[in-house]
This record gives structure tokens, C-alpha cells and sequence, in this order.
């Protein structure tokens, strides 16, 4: 039987950083969701007259929106997120390098792997793109805890053959072994998708990463995610070790891994030909504000976001939180001290359908539309007395919505729907 969610509606008919109207929100609004998909949507009145036998859940005010996409995570780094800061290459080798150790242990993964899909699920959060260790049991057990909830979920075999512990590396033929296998293995098995995974430059040779761009063209629908441009000494690290390329970017294009489906993470320091070059390309660049902030990293540029696809992400566990809530507040204080004021409507599209972009899905998740896998978030826009009290005051939807925006963590959450079916998300009495 079907099932009608009423309550305020958010959906896009169109990109926020391009049309100030693109953003479209009903007060009293209905959504149709069967067989796995949203089937209709419409004012309540309407669709409770045209489908009387469909299970009704009446979210009174509670907002309903697309799940939100984390487009960037390290799901390993579940265990030591927030750990007492580093660089980014101090914090690799202190606190994320050891415990990626621990994932040649398939009980230790599948652990790990349900406790982090269980967190982002009680913050609304629906589909992630995911670096797995380089041992493959660690992509089978992120693979494994999405099909068991239904999930849908980007992951991939992270690869690295130099400037890692021994533990850790792995070569250019095995990592091409690996992720053939592996992609052919799971890549479009019920909602999962194999991402092709160098770590960064840095910690892959010029042979592993033209191997690895050789398995790209030989699966070219799916994706490519890797690292690029986060801290000025990464990029000077990655001079050192790559003399003949022109820049960072060139590192990959020259190895057969920039084109469309590339999805770059961090891309702060861009060089001018870098820029061109990615939007040329249609390449994809994620946006990680709260790592960026934790680690030093620097200020993302959200102009990009008028050139290129840009989806938002909460980098687990560089990132200090695992909420998207939260990464959407960090997004607009980075954006302002940039002197680049952000509208509502613009963060929750970073989280929905431009992360669904990023992810060359946006066809199937992150918007409210018919046709669409029925991946939804409803919101409690009054969740705390602070957020309640500022909520009130609002003149429109958008300035509700914004102290949530800013304030709003798992309490929020009122009910997460994957593919059609309502998930109990376990929730934590507030936090990260």
C-alpha cells in the first residue's frame, strides 16, 4: 500500500546558484510515495482526495525533503573522529593511518561499517560516497551494512604504493586486480556503486594511478574520487614528487583520471589553469567545511559552485561532525568570511541535489520529484527551545528553516524514509 507523508515541502526545479527561483516549498504539501518511488506530489487537500486508501503520515509542520548526500567520507575514520589536531599529513600518520590497519579484520570492518551508516541515518542522512581502507573486506562490509538498510551508497578500494606504512600499500597491479574485482563484484547490485579510489597523489605512484585510470576507461559509467589541492604543503609535497606535471590537477589528467565522473575533494588552492581545466572537463569538486576548518586546511570558494558541480560533505573523520546539518552552518561561516553570503535555499541544495550532481545521480536521489527513489528526510524545525524561539519569529520558510540550519543537529530528525520504507534512526539525544 502506499504511503502519503503531509507537511511543508522542499523541492528544486532548478539550480539555486543560478535562478533565484529554483527553489519551490509548499506550506501544506503531500508526498506519494510506492513501490520505492515518489509517485505524487502535490498540496495535502489534493492527494489525500485522489488517494484515500494510501497510508497517511501527517508530519503537521515538520519540513519533508530529500535525504541528504554526504559526497566525501572516510567511513574508517569512524572510530577517531575529533582527534586533538594536526596537519593534514601529521593527522594521516598519527591517528588515520594506524587505524586503517585495523581493517584487514572483516569483524572489525562490518562493525565499524554498521555503527557509521547507523550515525548519518539518525542526521538524515540517506546516500554517502565513501573511502574504504585498501584491503578489499573493507569494502565488502560498507557494501554489506548498505544493503542490509536499504541504502544507497558509493564506496570504493582506497589504493596507495608509496608514502604509507607497509601495512597499508598496496601496488599498481593489485590495485587494479582489486578494484576490478571488487567493482565487478558489487558496482549496480541493488543501490550500491563502485567508485574507482586513489587516496591522493601523494601516496600513489605515476603507474599505479595510470592503471587505475586504464580500469577507468574500461568501466567509464562509474565514478572516480580522489583528493586534490587541500593544504599548501600537500601541494608543494606533491611538486616534490611529481617535477614534470604542471600543477596538482595534472597529476591525474595525465594518467587518464579527469574527465566527467571525476570527483575531487577539498580543491581549496586552485591554480587558474586548474579551474579551467576542471570545468572544462566537467569534472565534480566536494566541499568539506568542517574538515577544512579542524584540520587548517583553508577557505573552499563557493563561486565555483556557478561553474562547476559542487556537492557538500562532512570528510569523516577529518571532519568534526556527522551531520549534514552541521556541515551546511560550517559551509555558510566559511563562505562568510569569504565575504560570500549564502541563501538557505543554496545549503540545502548543497546537501540534496548538488551533492546528488556531484554524484552523477541526480536523476535518481536528492530532489522531491516523480519518478524519484523515495529517499526522505523530514525535519523538525522547532527541535530545541532555541531553534523554536528563533523559528518563530520567521516572516517565510527560509528563515525557519535557517536556525536549524545553524543549530540543528539529530534532534531535528523526526523520520528518515530509504527507498519508500521508514527507517527508525537511532538517535542520540543531540551531538555531532
Amino acid at each position: 500500500m502506499a504511503d502519503l507523508l503531509l507537511g511543508q515541502v522542499i523541492r528544486f526545479q532548478g539550480d539555486p546558484f543560478a535562478s533565484d527561483d529554483a527553489a519551490q516549498t509548499m506550506e501544506h504539501g503531500a508526498v506519494l510515495v510506492d513501490q520505492g518511488r515518489i509517485a505524487a506530489l502535490g498540496e495535502a487537500a489534493d492527494l489525500r482526495a485522489r488517494f484515500p486508501m494510501a497510508t497517511v503520515h501527517d508530519y503537521g509542520r515538520r519540513l519533508i525533503s530529500a535525504g541528504f548526500i554526504d559526497a566525501h567520507v572516510h567511513y574508517p575514520q569512524t572510530a577517531i573522529i575529533a582527534s586533538w589536531g594536526k596537519r593534514l599529513i601529521d593527522w594521516l600518520n598519527t591517528y588515520t593511518f594506524p587505524e586503517e590497519m585495523r581493517f584487514a579484520d572483516r569483524a572489525y570492518a562490518d562493525d565499524i561499517a554498521a555503527r557509521y551508516l547507523d550515525l548519518v541515518l539518525a542526521r538524515g542522512t540517506t546516500t554517502v560516497c565513501s573511502y574504504a581502507t585498501i584491503h578489499p573486506e573493507s569494502v565488502d562490509a560498507i557494501f554489506a551494512a548498505a544493503q542490509t538498510r536499504g541504502m544507497r551508497v558509493f564506496a570504493g578500494k582506497t589504493c596507495m604504493d608509496r608514502n604509507a606504512p607497509e601495512g597499508l600499500r598496496d601496488t599498481a597491479q593489485s590495485a587494479y586486480d582489486d578494484s576490478k574485482r571488487l567493482l565487478e563484484q558489487w558496482h549496480g547490485v541493488d543501490r550500491l556503486s563502485y567508485v574507482i579510489t586513489p587516496r591522493f597523489s601523494p601516496t600513489s605512484t605515476p603507474e599505479q594511478l595510470a592503471a587505475l585510470g586504464a580500469l577507468w576507461r574500461e568501466y567509464p559509467n562509474c565514478l572516480m574520487q580522489t583528493h586534490l589541492s587541500e593544504q599548501p604543503d600537500e601541494i608543494a609535497w606533491v611538486r616534490e614528487l611529481f617535477p614534470q606535471s604542471r600543477d596538482y590537477l595534472d597529476t591525474y589528467e595525465a594518467q587518464g583520471l579527469l574527465r566527467e565522473g571525476a570527483v575531487y575533494g577539498h580543491a581549496i588552492h586552485l591554480t587558474d589553469r586548474e579551474r579551467a581545466r576542471l570545468v572544462e572537463a566537467g569534472a565534480s569538486l566536494v566541499h568539506c567545511p568542517t574538515s577544512n576548518t579542524f584540520i587548517g586546511s583553508g577557505l573552499f570558494d563557493m563561486g565555483l559552485a556557478r561553474q562547476l558541480r559542487v556537492g557538500l560533505a562532512t570528510d569523516t573523520g577529518g571532519g568534526s561532525s556527522f551531520s549534514m546539518l552541521r556541515t551546511m552552518a560550517a559551509a555558510y561561516e566559511v563562505a562568510q568570511l569569504r565575504g560570500q553570503s549564502l541563501h538557505p535555499s543554496q545549503l540545502w541544495w548543497l546537501a540534496t541535489q548538488g551533492s546528488a550532481r556531484a554524484l552523477r545521480c541526480e536523476g535518481r536521489i536528492g530532489n522531491i520529484a516523480v519518478g524519484m527513489e523515495a529517499d526522505l528526510v523530514v525535519i523538525d524545525l522547532a527541535s530545541t527551545p532555541a531553534i523554536a524561539q528563533a523559528a518563530a519569529r520567521a516572516n517565510d520558510l527560509w528563515q525557519a528553516m535557517f536556525p536549524t540550519i545553524m543549530m540543528g543537529d539529530d534532534r531535528a530528525v523526526s523520520a528518515v524514509w530509504l527507498g519508500g520504507k521508514r527507517h527508525e534512526p537511532e538517535t542520540s539525544g543531540g551531538g555531532t
